[in-house]
C-alpha cells in the first residue's frame, strides 16, 4: 500500500472503489459507478470531483491503438544525453513530446537518461525517426531502439487497492 503523503493523503476505502471503476472503464456514467460501490450518485460525483481537485485523478483519456493509425512497429528507445547542462536537458524535453510518433516520455534513472515510447508507421520510418530527430539532436549522445513486439496492460495499472 502507497505511503501517504502531503500531495496524495490516504484514500478512503470508497475512493478506492471508484478508482477501481473508472480504471476499467473511464466512461463508465456516474450513476453507474455510484451503484458499484454503493453510494448515492450525488456523493460520488462529489467525491470524483474531489479525486480530481487533489490530483488524484489526474484526467480522462481514450487509449487508441496505434496500428489502427497505420502507426503498426512500435518500440523504446532510450536516449543519453551529452550533458545534464540545463540548456541541454531543457531543450530535449521541451522537443521531445512533439516529435512524430511519441506516444510518452519517460526520466528515468540509471545508464540513459530518458525512455521514448515511439510508434512508427514501419521499420524504415522508425529507422528515419532514430536518425532525423534523435541522433542529429544536439543533445543527444546515444539512442538505443528496441521493437515491442507486444504488451499486456499490468494488474498495477488497474489496481488501486
Amino acid at each position: 500500500m502507497p505511503v501517504p503523503n502531503e500531495r496524495h493523503p490516504e484514500l478512503a476505502p470508497v475512493d478506492r472503489a471508484i478508482l477501481r471503476v473508472l480504471s476499467e472503464n473511464a466512461r463508465t456514467p456516474n450513476k453507474t459507478v455510484a451503484e458499484a460501490v454503493g453510494i448515492a450518485p450525488s456523493t460520488c460525483l462529489t467525491r470524483i470531483r474531489s479525486l480530481c481537485e487533489r490530483g488524484v485523478i489526474r484526467g480522462f483519456r481514450t487509449e487508441v491503438d496505434p496500428g489502427a493509425l497505420g502507426l503498426g512497429v512500435q518500440a523504446m528507445i532510450a536516449v543519453r544525453l551529452h550533458s545534464h547542462a540545463p540548456r541541454h536537458v531543457d531543450a530535449f524535453v521541451r522537443g521531445a513530446p512533439a516529435l512524430p510518433g511519441v506516444l510518452a516520455v519517460f526520466h528515468v534513472s540509471g545508464p540513459d537518461d530518458y525512455l521514448l515510447h515511439v510508434a512508427a508507421a514501419d521499420t524504415a520510418a522508425l529507422r528515419d525517426f532514430v536518425l532525423q530527430h534523435l541522433t542529429a539532436h544536439p543533445a543527444v549522445q546515444q539512442a538505443r531502439t528496441s521493437l515491442i513486439f507486444g504488451q499486456v496492460r499490468g494488474a498495477a495499472a488497474d489496481a488501486v487497492e
